[in-house]
């Protein structure tokens, strides 16, 4: 049975406008009825996966899709979340790979993934008799390059967190509140992101990418992005990690860990961590729309 929501009643360490934000999710997912909550297991969609079946129980399914492009460390890490919140779950194949259009890997691969995404999730809505599909975006997101906005378009694929005008850190405060332990891990874009544009994605550079990462993972690195560069892996780090990893010997770790999984040389970006880095080289044009 669906839990009972009482909007007038906030917990007390939240304030009064992100509480109203909370409210109108959940009186935003209470009109859907029922619905597939396109799951990563990234703080977004596991906050919308976590409120859906708050508000609705039964009435919901998260669903991941296990694709080459999806780390086996992010979905483990995903499958025992649902767990720990008794979320149902199913997991569903992809094959994005298969389509020249995203292998191609050129400005409009993310429509390509997520029409794929979308498409998938269509059928299991329809087989299941749910009324929506839904996703994680907020409201930070739609200011950002994000060509898998129109595919969530195109499949009228909803957004209740930035229907509620919910921001990133909206949503990690919530999470944090309701007490979800993911409530600060680090964002988790797909493997592709990785990969330069005009480089061909493939299962071969995906799997090198993964293994850098887990890689600097275990020296103990959390927030950090290898993007892949031919023979040079250009590793990102947040400004948290820098303290600790600009020194020769975490240096000679990070350069043998990137090595190890394939790549020639190890090149640490001085400007550090930031998401989508690698849209930095397309056209203004193609950013804006215009």
């Amino acid at each position: 049975m669906p839990a009972t929501v009482n909007p007038d009643s906030p917990p007390a360490t939240l304030s009064s406008e992100l509480a109203a934000k909370r409210d109108a999710l959940y009186r935003r997912l209470q009109e859907l009825q029922s619905v597939i909550v396109a799951y990563s297991g990234g703080v977004d969609s596991a906050y919308l996966a976590h409120a859906a079946h708050t508000v609705l129980g039964s009435s919901m399914v998260a669903i991941i899709a296990d694709s080459a492009s999806l780390p086996r460390r992010h979905l483990r890490e995903a499958v025992t979340f649902a767990a720990s919140q008794s979320i149902p779950l199913v997991t569903v194949a992809t094959a994005e790979l298969a389509s020249e259009d995203y292998a191609r890997n050129d400005a409009t691969r993310c429509f390509h993934c997520k029409d794929e995404l979308f498409t998938v999730l269509e059928r299991e809505r329809t087989a299941r008799g749910i009324a929506h599909v839904v996703y994680g975006l907020n409201v930070d997101d739609t200011r950002d390059y994000r060509p898998g906005q129109q595919a969530a378009v195109q499949h009228a694929v909803l957004a209740p967190l930035a229907d509620a005008r919910l921001t990133k850190d909206d949503v990690r405060d919530l999470a944090r509140v309701s007490a979800l332990d993911l409530w600060d891990k680090p964002a988790s874009a797909c493997l592709s992101s990785r990969i330069e544009y005009g480089r061909r994605v493939t299962q071969e550079v995906l799997e090198q990418v993964e293994r850098a990462e887990d890689a600097l993972a275990a020296l103990g690195l959390r927030r950090f992005r290898v993007r892949h560069h031919g023979s040079v892996a250009r590793v990102e780090l947040a400004p948290e990690e820098m303290d600790a990893a600009l020194n020769r010997e975490m240096f000679r770790r990070i350069g043998a860990a990137v090595r190890a999984a394939g790549f020639q040389y190890a090149a640490i970006d001085c400007d550090g961590y930031r998401s989508g880095s690698m849209n930095e080289v397309l056209p203004l044009a193609v950013l804006t729309g215009k």
